[in-house]
C-alpha cells in the first residue's frame, strides 16, 4: 500500500511528508498510536481520530494493507474515491503497446501467450504504479493509464514520461516462451478531458474519458518506434529540460484535423536541476525581493569570518525560493568561494542521499559511459581537494556512488549501520575541508522532498558549520516540519508574496517593457496574487494567445477581454492542492462555484453536505493553506488565498452540475439573502447567468447597471448591461423581450455616453436600437430618454440640425403630455442647441425656462436616467450665453452656482459637466488660475472614473494656461493631445472653439502662420457644421493674427475685425461685439482715425453694466482712454466714477 496514496484517500494527504521522514510504511501504520500521531506533528484531534479510526479498519481486514505497490488501482479503490463523479481535468494519457503482439500469438501456444500477456502487464503496470499513475484499462496487449487522475500530482507529465521510460525498460527484460526478447512502444498526450463518468452495465461498466487526449496519445503510440516513447506538444511544454528529446516534425494523424509536432524521449536530461530544466536559460526577472537578497548577503560576510550561518528559506510553491538563489549566486560570481548545489527529487524519496550522489557524480565530472576504473579515478582527484586522507574515504564514498573498487580498496568491514555514519561524518568532513580553502556555499533546494537520510545528514551540517566559513541555505515549502530552529546560527527567511506594484513591475520586464491593457494588466495581477510564477505563467500565456495584437511600443486588445484560463503549466500544481484533501474537495468546489470569497453561512445552505463534513471540509482547506478563514461559524467568512486555486476547484465542474450548482446558489441568496439582493444585483445576475436561466439573470444584470449608474460606476455599468443583452437572444421574441431589451439599451446608452464619449458610435448605434423598440412597444415615456440620447449624439458630433430635430420633438411630445420633466429636459436640450448655433437669445429663453421648471425634489433622480442634472446643466450653459450676451459677473455667478449643485448631488458626470463648462468659462473669462484649478479638477475626476472626452477637454485648458504663463512648447503639446483625445471620442462640437486656443498659442510664440492655419481650419469647420456661438471669436482672432505677421496685413484684419463685429451684432453677442470693435479702434489708433474708433468702441462700452474690472472691459477702456488723452476729448466713465 502507498502511503500517500492512503492519506489522500482520506482526505488527510498533508501529512505524506512527516510520514515518509518518520519512515513509516505500511507495516508500521499498523502499530501507530495517538501519541505517535501526536509526534508526527498532527495537532487536530478530528485528523487523530480520522486516522486511528482508518488504522482500525486496517487491523480487521476491511481495508487491505497489503496491496503490493505495485497492483493496479481499482475504480473502487480508496484513491479512486477522489473522482466520484464525471469532472473536467487536464489529463496526461499513457498508450503502452506490446510490439509484434499478433505474430507472437501466431507462433506461441495460447498458455504461454496467456503467460507474456501477464508478465507484460505486470511489468508495465508495475512502472506505472511506481510512479503513481492509474491503469485505465487492459486491452490485451495494450494498457491504458491516466496521469492526474483520480489523483493529480504537480508533475503528471513528467511522472507519465518517466513511467512509459521504465515501461519501455521493463518490458525489455522480458522474453517470450521461445526465447526472442519483448518490446514495447509508448505514446503519451496531455490535454482537458471529461473524466469518470461511469458507462456500461455490469462486468462491462467503466470509467470514460472523453476528449482527444487519449486519442492523441494512441496515435503517437502507433506512430512511436519499438522500445521508444513519443509524447506530444503540450506534454513536451510540460516537462521542460527534464529529458532529452528529438522532434519529429510536423505529422499528419489519423482522425485530427491539423498537423501534430510529436517528440521522441532520448532519455534524462542534462540540466543540473529541475529549476534549470523547467525553466531553462530565461530566468524570471527578479522583483521585490531587494530586502531578502540583503539579508543573504549579510548572512554570507558573516560566513566568510567564520561565523557559520544556516538560513532556512520558506515559502509556498512559485514563490522564488530557487529564483533568490540563482540571484544570489549571480552576486557571487566575482568572489571567490565554492558553492555545493543538493537538489531534492519527488521521485528520490526513498533513495538514500540522492542529492549528494547527484552532486558528486556533477562534481567529479562522470560520462555516461565512463568505466568503473574511470570513475574511481575522479573520485579520489575529487576527494584531493577537501582531505588529505583520500583513501580512507574514497570507499564509502564509492560504495555510496555504487562503484566496484576492485582490488584498488579491500571490501567495507563494518555493520551497514556503522557504514551509514561513517558516510555521513565524512560527507560533512568534506565539506569542511573544502571551507578551509576558502569560504563554502552549500545549498539544499526543495528539502521538503528530501529522504530521511539526507535529512540526518543535514543534521549533522548544521551542527557542525559553526565556526567555519560556510552558509548553508536549506529551501523548503510550508507544509516541510522545520527542524534546526534551536540554534543561534539558524534564520528563518520567508518569502512573501508581491505587491500589486511589483506584480505589474513583473509583468512589464516579462512583456519587454511593452505596456499591456489596463483591463488585461489588472486581470493578471488579480489573479497572480503576487506569486511570480504565476505572474510569468499567466503573463506568457496573454503574450503567446491571440488576445492581444502587438502595436510596436505597446500592446492593444484584439476582442473582447474574457476570463484568462488557467495556463496549462499551472493546473498540474494547483489540482494536485486539491486533491490532497479529498473529502473537503466537494467543499472547494461549491464554494468556488460561490466566488473568491464565501460566507458560511451561503455555502452551508448551498451544500448538501452534513454540518460537521462541512466544517471538517472547511478546516481541511484552511489548515492546508489554501483557504482564509475570518470569524467563527456560522459568522465566518472565508476566502481562497489564490484566484487560480479558486479557479482550478471551479475547473473541474462539468457543465450540468456546474449549472445546478449556479442556480442552487441564486435561490438560496434570493430567498435567505434579502440585503445581498438590493446590494450585490450583479452577483445574482452572475448565477443565474452560469445556471443558464437568462430571464432572471438579465433582469438582474439591469439592477445591476442602473444601480451602477446611480454611482456614476460607468464602465462597471457597461459590463453588466452588454452581459443583459448578450443574453436577450435566449428569450422568446414577443414584447416581453423587446421591453426589456429597451430598458438595456436606455441604460447603456447613458452609460456610454458618461464613459466613451458623447458622440461615441456605440452611443448612437443603442439610441438607434432603443428608437426602434420603443416604435415598435408604442412606448412614449420610455421615448423621451431615447431621445434625449438621440439629441447628444448629434450634437455632440456637431450635426445640430439633427441634433435640434430630436430635441425639439422631445419638447413637443412633452409639452403635449405635460410632463414636468421631460419638459425639463427638452427646454435644457434645445437651449444648448440653439447657443451653439449662434442663437443667443432664444439660448437664454429655454435654458431659464429649465431653471424655472426644475424641482430639486422631482427631479434630482433626472440625472441617473439623463446622464446629466438638468438644472446643472442648464446653468453650465447659461453661463456661456451670459458671458457671450455682455453679463460676465452673472455668468460666473451661473457656473459658480452649477459647480456648488453639482457637487452637492454627488453624481459624477454631472460634476464632470459643470467643470467641463466652468473651466471653459474661466478661459473665457481669461482668469488664468481659475481656468487651470478648474482643468486640474476635469482631469482628476476623468482620469477617476474614465472619461476620454472630459479629460481631453481638461487638458486641452491646461496646456492654454501652461502656455499663458510662457512654456509655450508643453502647452501647444496639451492642447494638442488634448484635441486629439477629444476627437477620439467621435466629438465633433467646440473644436473650433479649441483650434482657435491652439492657434492664439502659436502666435504668441511666433508661430504666426501655423496659427492663421489653424483658425482657417477652425472658420472653414464652422461654415460645414453651422456651430456659430464663437464665429465672431474665429474671426477677430484671424486678423489679430494677421497683423502679427512679419509683413503685417492691416486692410485683411480690418476686414476680419468688422467682420467679427457684425456677427457678434447680429447675435446680440455684446461681448464678442466689444472684443472686436476694441481690436478695430486700436487698428484706427495706428492710422490716426481716433474719431472712428471712439465713436465705435464708446457705444458698445457704454451698454454694459457690469464686469467693469474683467479684462475685456478693462482693455475697451484703456483704448478709449488712449484716445482721450491723445485728442483731448471728455474723460471715460468707469465704475468709480
Amino acid at each position: 500500500m502507498d502511503i500517500g496514496t492512503w492519506l489522500c484517500g482520506l482526505g488527510l494527504g498533508q501529512y505524506e511528508q512527516a510520514f515518509r521522514e518518520n519512515d513509516i510504511d505500511a507495516e508500521v501504520l499498523m502499530d501507530l498510536t495517538a501519541e505517535d500521531l501526536v509526534g508526527l506533528g498532527i495537532v487536530s484531534i478530528g485528523h487523530r481520530r480520522k486516522l486511528l479510526a482508518a488504522i482500525a479498519a486496517l487491523r480487521t481486514g476491511s481495508m487491505s494493507a497489503t496491496t503490493p505497490v505495485t497492483a493496479v488501482p481499482s475504480v473502487t479503490s480508496g484513491s479512486a474515491a477522489l473522482a466520484p463523479e464525471a469532472e473536467r481535468r487536464q489529463l496526461t494519457v499513457m498508450f503502452v503497446d506490446l510490439v509484434d503482439s499478433t505474430a507472437l500469438a501466431a507462433r506461441l501456444d495460447p498458455e504461454e501467450m496467456a503467460q507474456v500477456l501477464r508478465s507484460y502487464q505486470s511489468a508495465v503496470a508495475g512502472a506505472i504504479a511506481r510512479f503513481e499513475g492509474h491503469v485505465a484499462k487492459y486491452m490485451g496487449d495494450g494498457v491504458l493509464a491516466y496521469f492526474g487522475y483520480p489523483r493529480a500530482h504537480e508533475d503528471e507529465a513528467e511522472r507519465a514520461v518517466r513511467a512509459g521510460l521504465a515501461a519501455v525498460a521493463a518490458v525489455h527484460n522480458l522474453a517470450s516462451a521461445d526465447g526472442d526478447t519483448l518490446a514495447a512502444r509508448v505514446g503519451i498526450a496531455t490535454g482537458p478531458v471529461v473524466v469518470g463518468e461511469l458507462i456500461g452495465e455490469g462486468a462491462a461498466r467503466e470509467e470514460t474519458v472523453v476528449g482527444d487526449t487519449p486519442n492523441l496519445a494512441a496515435r503517437l503510440q502507433a506512430m512511436a518506434a519499438p522500445g521508444t516513447v513519443v509524447i506530444s506538444a503540450r506534454t513536451r511544454e510540460l516537462i521542460g529540460g527534464l529529458f532529452e528529446l528529438t522532434e519529429l516534425g510536423m505529422q499528419i494523424l489519423k482522425g485530427f484535423p491539423v498537423p501534430v509536432r510529436p517528440w521522441r524521449v532520448v532519455g534524462e536530461g542534462a540540466a543540473e536541476s529541475r529549476f534549470e530544466a523547467l525553466h531553462g536559460a530565461g530566468l524570471t526577472p527578479l522583483v521585490g525581493r531587494d530586502h531578502e537578497i540583503g539579508l543573504l548577503l549579510e548572512h554570507w560576510e558573516r560566513a566568510k569570518e567564520g561565523d557559520g550561518q544556516v538560513v532556512l528559506l520558506t515559502g509556498e510553491p512559485g514563490i522564488g525560493k530557487s529564483r533568490l538563489l540563482r540571484a544570489l549566486r549571480g552576486r557571487l560570481e566575482n568572489e571567490p568561494h565554492t558553492a555545493l548545489s543538493h537538489y531534492c527529487s519527488p521521485h528520490h524519496q526513498t533513495s538514500p542521499l540522492y542529492p549528494v550522489i547527484g552532486l558528486l557524480e556533477r562534481a567529479a565530472g562522470f560520462a555516461a559511459d565512463d568505466p568503473a576504473a574511470t570513475r574511481l579515478d575522479k573520485l579520489e582527484a575529487l576527494l584531493a581537494l577537501s582531505t588529505e586522507h583520500v583513501a580512507a574515504v574514497a570507499p564509502l564514498l564509492a560504495a555510496l556512488l555504487s562503484l566496484e573498487t576492485d582490488a584498488r580498496y579491500p571490501p567495507l568491514d563494518m555493520s551497514p549501520h556503522r557504514q551509514k555514519e561513517r558516510t555521513l561524518d565524512e560527507l560533512v568532513d568534506q565539506v569542511l575541508g573544502l571551507a578551509m580553502r576558502r569560504p563554502v556555499l552549500a545549498l539544499y533546494e526543495d528539502v521538503h522532498w528530501a529522504d530521511p537520510t539526507s535529512l540526518e545528514l543535514l543534521d549533522l551540517l548544521v551542527d557542525r558549520v559553526q565556526g567555519a566559513p560556510v552558509l548553508v541555505l536549506i529551501t523548503f515549502r510550508p507544509e516541510f516540519v522545520r527542524r534546526w530552529t534551536r540554534y543561534a546560527h539558524v534564520t528563518p527567511l520567508t518569502l512573501s508574496r508581491l505587491s500589486r506594484r511589483q506584480g505589474a513591475a513583473m509583468v512589464a520586464r516579462l512583456s519587454g517593457g511593452k505596456a499591456l491593457p489596463p483591463a488585461v494588466l489588472d486581470q493578471i495581477v488579480a489573479k497572480t496574487d503576487g506569486v511570480p510564477l504565476f505572474v510569468e505563467e499567466l503573463t506568457r500565456t496573454v503574450l503567446e494567445t491571440n488576445l492581444l495584437r502587438d502595436e510596436g511600443d505597446h500592446y492593444a486588445l484584439a476582442g473582447p477581454l474574457q476570463p484568462m484560463a488557467i495556463p496549462t503549466t499551472l493546473q498540474e500544481s494547483l489540482l494536485a492542492r486539491l486533491d490532497r484533501l479529498a473529502p473537503a474537495r466537494e467543499v472547494a468546489q461549491v464554494a468556488a462555484a460561490i466566488g473568491r470569497e464565501f460566507s458560511y453561512e451561503l455555502l452551508a445552505r448551498t451544500t448538501a453536505l452534513p454540518e460537521s463534513d462541512l466544517q471538517a471540509g472547511l478546516d481541511d482547506l484552511v489548515d492546508s493553506g489554501l483557504v482564509f478563514r475570518r470569524g467563527t461559524s456560522p459568522q465566518a467568512t472565508y476566502s481562497f488565498k489564490h484566484a487560480l486555486v479558486q479557479d482550478a476547484a471551479y475547473a473541474t465542474l462539468v457543465r450540468p452540475k456546474r449549472q445546478r450548482l449556479h442556480a442552487r446558489i441564486a435561490t438560496t441568496i434570493e430567498q435567505h439573502l434579502p440585503e445581498t439582493v438590493q446590494t450585490q444585483p450583479e452577483l445574482l445576475a452572475h448565477h443565474y447567468m452560469e445556471a443558464g436561466l437568462a430571464e432572471p439573470a438579465i433582469d438582474y444584470w439591469l439592477k445591476a447597471g442602473q444601480a451602477e449608474i446611480a454611482r456614476s460606476a460607468t464602465a462597471e455599468a457597461i459590463t453588466q448591461l452588454t452581459k443583459g443583452l448578450e443574453l436577450i437572444s435566449a428569450l422568446p421574441d414577443d414584447a416581453a423581450r423587446w421591453r426589456r431589451e429597451l430598458e438595456l439599451q436606455v441604460a447603456l446608452g447613458v452609460a456610454l455616453m458618461a464613459a466613451r464619449g458623447w458622440a461615441a458610435p456605440e452611443v448612437g448605434r443603442a439610441n438607434a436600437r432603443a428608437r426602434d423598440l420603443c416604435e415598435r412597444l408604442g412606448d412614449t415615456l420610455r421615448l423621451f430618454p431615447v431621445l434625449y440620447g438621440e439629441w447628444v449624439f448629434h450634437v455632440v458630433r456637431a450635426e445640430l440640425e439633427a441634433g435640434r430635430s430630436a430635441g425639439e420633438d422631445l419638447l413637443r411630445r412633452a409639452q403635449e403630455q405635460n410632463d414636468a420633466a421631460a419638459e425639463t429636459i427638452g427646454n435644457r436640450i434645445v437651449g444648448t442647441a440653439e447657443l451653439l448655433r449662434g442663437e443667443l437669445v432664444a439660448a437664454r429663453a429655454h435654458l431659464e425656462r429649465t431653471l424655472a421648471l426644475y424641482d430639486r425634489a422631482a427631479h434630482r433622480s433626472l440625472a441617473f436616467l439623463f446622464a446629466q442634472d438638468p438644472s446643472v446643466a442648464g446653468l453650465s450653459v447659461l453661463s456661456w450665453g451670459l458671458f457671450a450676451l455682455g453679463y460676465p459677473e452673472q455668468a460666473r455667478a451661473t457656473s459658480e452656482q452649477a459647480l456648488r449643485d453639482a457637487t452637492e448631488l454627488s453624481h459624477r458626470n454631472t460634476l464632470g459637466y459643470a467643470l467641463l463648462y466652468g473651466c471653459i468659462l474661466s478661459q473665457l473669462r481669461q482668469n488664468h488660475d481659475e481656468a487651470r484649478d478648474r482643468a486640474n479638477a476635469l482631469i482628476a475626476l476623468a482620469a477617476e472614473q474614465d472619461s476620454p472626452h472630459f479629460l481631453g477637454a481638461g487638458i486641452i485648458i491646461r496646456g492654454w494656461t501652461l502656455a499663458e504663463a510662457g512654456d509655450f512648447d508643453t502647452g501647444i503639446a496639451q492642447i494638442r493631445e488634448g484635441l486629439t483625445m477629444w476627437q477620439a471620442t467621435g466629438a465633433g462640437f467646440l473644436v473650433p472653439y479649441f483650434r482657435s486656443l491652439l492657434a492664439q498659442v502659436h502666435g504668441r510664440s511666433g508661430a504666426v502662420n501655423e496659427g492663421l492655419d489653424l483658425i482657417t481650419e477652425a472658420i472653414d469647420r464652422v461654415e460645414k457644421t453651422g456651430e456659430r456661438w464663437f464665429e465672431a471669436e474665429l474671426h477677430r482672432i484671424k486678423g489679430e493674427l494677421m497683423l502679427r505677421l512679419p509683413r503685417p496685413d492691416p486692410t485683411a484684419a480690418e476686414a476680419q475685425f468688422g467682420h467679427a463685429a457684425a456677427t457678434a451684432h447680429q447675435q446680440g453677442a455684446k461681448l464678442w461685439e466689444l472684443r472686436a470693435a476694441t481690436c478695430l479702434a486700436r487698428l484706427w489708433i495706428e492710422q490716426r482715425r481716433r474719431d472712428e474708433a471712439h465713436d465705435l468702441l464708446s457705444p458698445l462700452y457704454g451698454q454694459f453694466a457690469e464686469g467693469f474690472e474683467t479684462p475685456d472691459l478693462r482693455a475697451a477702456r484703456a483704448v478709449l482712454q488712449e484716445i482721450i488723452v491723445s485728442s483731448e476729448k471728455n474723460p471715460i466713465a468707469g465704475p468709480s466714477s
